[in-house]
């Protein structure tokens, strides 16, 4: 029970590495708000992992819905000790300068303004509270970039580069502020980033993975529950590479 009596929002909770996440949070004795924009998904899960766990319908690109997350988060738990900053989106597999401005769009305000959005809305509670750990599920496209992800690359690349800032600036205030950093996995969004979705091109993946098989929403959640836990508490403006050896 490493995470008793801590109180989490994970953002894009109700499928893929969030489930994940969610799962482990509460296996670890967390209460957590399962914060999605799929409303329906979201009070699903909920209902079925019991009283520990809540149902937040959220578009973390829109200044007013994460507001509206946090105040129901603090309403509910009294406080908000860990916020897992998950929920995000890609553009398919495009030459650089094809992307719409639409795609581009929607990539930068989803992994991107996002973390803004829940900085300002969450950091001044956990300030006036001395403690609390910020997680950001960035990527292995933040660190290798692959071809024809190049937006969503550069917007991981952001996300690694926020994490290491707000850990710097934070630090003294209490508050911890990490990164993980996922390989493809058996999420929604896997057949969005290899274009499509057949036995060739998932051997195709995997055979750049040394470790040989995709991230799963376990592994995520195995390590979002160590950097949010105590025994994390000297670790701070990391981002952990999750990948099998993808990077190296």
């Amino acid at each position: 029970m490493r995470l008793a009596g801590k109180c989490a929002i994970v953002t894009g909770g109700a499928s893929g590495f969030g489930l994940g996440i969610v799962d482990k949070f509460l296996a670890e004795g967390a209460q957590v708000m399962i914060a999605d924009i799929n409303e329906t998904g979201a009070a699903q899960l909920a209902d079925a992992r019991g009283n520990a766990a809540i149902a937040q319908q959220v578009d973390v690109s829109e200044a007013a819905s994460v507001n509206a997350m946090a105040e129901a988060a603090i309403k509910a738990f009294g406080q908000v000790d860990i916020l897992i900053n998950n929920a995000g989106i890609t553009h398919l597999p495009t030459p650089l300068d094809e992307v719409s401005e639409e795609d581009f769009d929607r990539v930068f305000n989803v992994n991107m303004k996002s973390v803004y959005l829940t900085a300002r809305a969450l950091v001044p509670h956990m300030k006036a509270r001395g403690t609390g750990a910020i997680l950001n599920v960035a990527s292995t496209a933040g660190v290798s970039p692959r071809p024809n992800l190049n937006w969503y690359n550069a917007s991981k690349g952001w996300m690694i580069t926020a994490t290491k800032a707000m850990a710097v600036e934070l630090a003294p205030k209490g508050i911890r502020v990490n990164a993980i950093n996922p390989v493809a996995g058996e999420t929604p969004l896997l057949k969005s980033f290899m274009g499509e979705d057949t036995p060739e091109m998932r051997a195709k993946f995997i055979s750049t993975i040394p470790i040989g098989r995709f991230s799963t929403p376990e592994d995520m959640g195995n390590a979002a529950c160590y950097l949010c836990s105590d025994e994390a508490s000297m670790v701070t403006g990391v981002a952990m590479e999750v990948d099998g050896g993808r990077c190296i």
